[in-house]
């Protein structure tokens, strides 16, 4: 009898009280807008990071071709660091908020 009387307590307690679902997202969520956002600063990211290694690099065949020193080198330390930065930004991103 005891037992029946706990089914029934818990079926009604939990029948009236609605569970909630923390993976679900809201229609329309403000997610989708950050994640198209951060997409496109990751495309404009890559594609000025490939523009200052070419720049970088036509620099530096033009200053060879006049016989001046290799003081580029510094230039594409400083342009492929940028490269490395803003292709680990996605993954970490997603490491810490996924």
């Amino acid at each position: 009898m005891i037992k029946t009387l706990t089914a029934k307590a818990q079926h009604v307690f939990l029948a009236e009280t609605a569970v909630p679902d923390p993976k679900k997202e809201a229609p329309g969520a403000l997610t989708d807008k950050v994640d198209t956002v951060l997409g496109l600063m990751a495309w404009v990211g890559t594609a000025a990071g490939v523009a200052g290694v070419l720049i970088t690099g036509a620099m530096m065949a033009i200053s060879m071709r006049r016989g001046e020193g290799s003081e580029h080198m510094g230039r594409l330390g400083m342009v492929l660091g940028g490269c490395v930065l803003v292709a680990s930004a996605g993954p970490v991103v997603s490491f810490v908020f996924g």
